[in-house]
């Protein structure tokens, strides 16, 4: 098993910024993808952004120029810095790492962008 703890969600303006950050710990295998998946109200999940072990990066178009992805693989942790954040980009924002043939997910922390 492996366990994603999230942090760094909270309430910002828009056009401000957030870091957001995952911890992953358990049964970890160093070929792995781990990303960045959103669900706003009534919405489905989405992705938002994703990053190998070898550091290739990947973006939905709607945050490209704005979110940056990165990984720090001695601490297996995430992050995905968000900048001009917009009131659209509020909802729960989910961390998700694959592995071998697993998924798993993080409980998620809540991103609220005010206009």
């Amino acid at each position: 098993q492996v366990q994603l703890v999230e942090s760094g969600g909270g309430l910002v303006q828009a056009g401000g910024s957030l870091r957001l950050s995952c911890a992953a710990s358990g049964n970890i295998f160093s070929i792995n993808t781990m990303g960045w998946y959103r669900q706003a109200p009534g919405k489905q999940r989405e992705l938002v952004a994703t990053i190998s072990n070898t550091g290739i990066a990947n973006y939905a178009e709607f945050v490209k120029g704005r979110f940056t992805i990165s990984r720090d693989r001695p601490k297996n942790t995430v992050y995905l810095q968000m900048n001009n954040l917009k009131p659209e980009d509020t909802g729960v924002y989910y961390c998700n790492r694959r592995q071998i043939e697993n998924v798993y997910w993080g409980q998620g922390t809540q991103v609220t962008v005010s206009s």
